[in-house]
């Protein structure tokens, strides 16, 4: 997973100095976090909403999550038929088809890994708050393994995505011609960093838990999916 966080790494080619955002771990307090379930195929299947509000108008939102040069920024590169209905591939992610597009509000697209993947679909949705803010609503409807689900509950994919709505944040903040931040195996052994990733798990878990999963299950789901993530120093993933 970590390949793709590039907006999230905090070290520069330049000064190979760590980067810091103020306070990196209290950004995981500006996502508000919902879990939910969609019918997929006369199933209920789990989804994941967060939402979070950008110091950035709509329109540039909306070109940091769909033009290819700035998304090689600050998630991963991308290639295909960028048009709805054709497919795309992110480097070293996710592929799938681009199911709506209407700019500058919705984007869907399944969002998917492996050879025989089941279903799993994206949808981000922008609203300008004002003049020169806009809020951002990314939802993920996906089949998830009960061995997975059962585990990590919704952490196993809420925590990335909060990993990457942090990356979003920081290009916006620097531009869309900054550089390109590098060695993400540095930040993820930060300090920041690591305790971004804890407190992400634990607003997953108390997410979980206002959807009605009993407290002892939503608690186990924490301490699992901050153990996965928040490795031992030196402990590589």
């Amino acid at each position: 997973m970590w390949p793709w966080l590039r907006g999230a790494a905090a070290e520069r080619k330049d000064s190979g100095t760590v980067m810091s955002d103020g306070d990196t771990a209290g950004r995981a307090d500006e996502v508000h976090r919902e879990l939910g379930t969609r019918p997929v195929d006369g199933r209920e299947t789990p989804a994941v909403l967060l939402r979070r509000t950008y110091d950035a108008v709509v329109e540039d939102v909306w070109d940091a999550c769909t033009d290819p040069e700035r998304l090689g920024r600050w998630l991963l590169p991308v290639t295909g038929d960028l048009k709805p209905g054709g497919r795309y591939r992110l480097e070293g992610g996710a592929y799938g088809e681009i199911l709506r597009c209407e700019p500058p509000r919705l984007l869907k697209v399944s969002w998917q890994f492996g050879e025989d993947p089941d279903v799993s679909e994206v949808e981000v949705r922008l609203t300008a708050r004002g003049p020169d803010r806009t809020v951002l609503e990314l939802e993920h409807v996906a089949v998830t393994p009960p061995e997975i689900w059962d585990v990590f509950g919704p952490g196993a994919t809420g925590l990335v995505w909060d990993l990457t709505a942090l990356g979003l944040h920081l290009h916006l903040r620097d531009g869309q011609d900054a550089d390109p931040p590098v060695d993400l195996s540095v930040w993820r052994e930060s300090d920041e960093a690591r305790a971004f990733m804890t407190r992400s798990s634990e607003a997953w878990g108390a997410a979980y838990e206002a959807a009605g999963a009993p407290a002892e299950v939503a608690a186990a789901c924490v301490e699992a999916t901050t153990s996965f993530y928040v490795r031992p120093r030196g402990d590589g993933a």
